[in-house]
C-alpha cells in the first residue's frame, strides 16, 4: 500500500514537514505507522517526494523528506463547470472528476439548479483524498459556487467549452473531439437535473468557443453526464495514452 499525503509546504531534500492534526491521526492511530515508515508527499508544485516518519506524538507527526521520486509534470488543462447536485452525488462527482484529471472544479448556479449552497471545504477535502489515492501530482482548484452568467462574464477567450446537450442538434462527442484535433485549454459544461433553461441554451450557443455535443441516446443524470464527458475528452485529447508511474 502506497501512503501519499498532500501538503501545503515546500518539498526539498532534508526538509522537515509537520503533519496536520488530521494527517497525524491518520498515520499514527488509523494506519498505526511507527517512526521510519515511508510516506510519499506532493504539493502540486515540487513533484513527488519520498519521506519517512521522523517523530510522533499523541497528536502530531514530523516527516523527514528524503528524495524526489517524480518531478512535477504538466497535466491536461481541463475545467469542469457543473450545476451542483445533492451531497452524496456531489462527493462522488468531485472524487471521480479528480481521478479523471480535471484541473479546476467550478460549481455554476443555473435557473433550474436545485442545490445552491455548496461547501467548498468539503469539495476540497474530497478532491485531496482522491488525488492522494490516484497518484496524481496536483489537486484541482476548487471555486465557490457562482451564477453561470458570472462565470461566463470572466471567461478566458482561448478556452473552448464542450457543452453537454440533452437535446437539439449536437455532434456525437467522440466524433467532435476526434475532428477538433487539438488539446489546449478546454472546459466541460454540464447542466442541472432537468437540463438548462432555453434562454440559457440560446445564450450559450451564441457564446464564443462553445460546441454542443451529444452523449448518446439515453438521458444521463447530471453527475453521470459530467464524468462521461470528461472520460471521452481524456481518451481523445487528454493523457490517457500515458501509463501510471512505476511503484516506488
Amino acid at each position: 500500500m502506497n501512503i501519499r499525503l498532500f501538503i501545503e509546504g515546500d518539498l526539498a531534500n532534508g526538509a522537515a514537514i509537520e503533519c496536520s492534526r488530521d494527517q497525524a491521526h491518520y498515520l499514527i492511530h488509523v494506519l498505526r505507522l511507527a517512526p521510519g515508515a515511508p510516506v510519499a508527499l506532493f504539493n502540486g508544485r515540487d513533484g513527488e517526494w519520498l519521506a519517512h516518519i521522523d517523530a510522533v506524538g499523541k497528536k502530531s507527526a514530523i516527516l523527514a523528506v528524503d528524495s524526489q521520486t517524480r518531478p512535477q509534470a504538466p497535466e491536461p488543462d481541463l475545467w469542469l463547470v457543473f450545476a451542483p447536485v445533492k451531497r452524496a452525488p456531489l462527493d462522488f462527482l468531485v472524487q471521480k472528476a479528480t481521478e479523471l484529471g480535471v484541473s479546476a472544479l467550478m460549481p455554476a448556479i443555473t435557473r433550474r439548479t436545485v442545490v445552491e449552497r455548496v461547501k467548498r471545504e468539503r469539495m476540497a477535502a474530497n478532491a485531496i483524498e482522491a488525488a492522494e489515492q490516484c497518484e496524481r501530482l496536483t489537486v484541482p482548484r476548487i471555486e465557490n459556487a457562482r451564477p453561470l452568467s458570472q462565470i461566463l462574464d470572466s471567461w478566458p477567450a482561448e478556452r473552448r467549452i464542450l457543452l453537454c446537450a440533452e437535446a437539439g442538434e449536437a455532434a456525437p462527442i467522440h466524433d467532435f473531439l476526434r475532428e477538433s484535433g487539438s488539446g489546449g485549454p478546454w472546459a466541460v459544461l454540464t447542466g442541472p437535473e432537468g437540463g438548462f433553461d432555453q434562454t440559457e441554451l440560446d445564450a450559450l450557443h451564441k457564446f464564443p468557443n462553445v460546441s454542443a455535443v451529444g452523449l448518446g441516446p439515453r438521458i444521463l443524470r447530471a453527475d453521470t453526464a459530467a464524468l462521461a464527458a470528461l472520460a471521452c475528452w481524456q481518451a481523445v485529447l487528454g493523457d490517457w495514452q500515458n501509463r501510471p508511474p512505476g511503484r516506488h
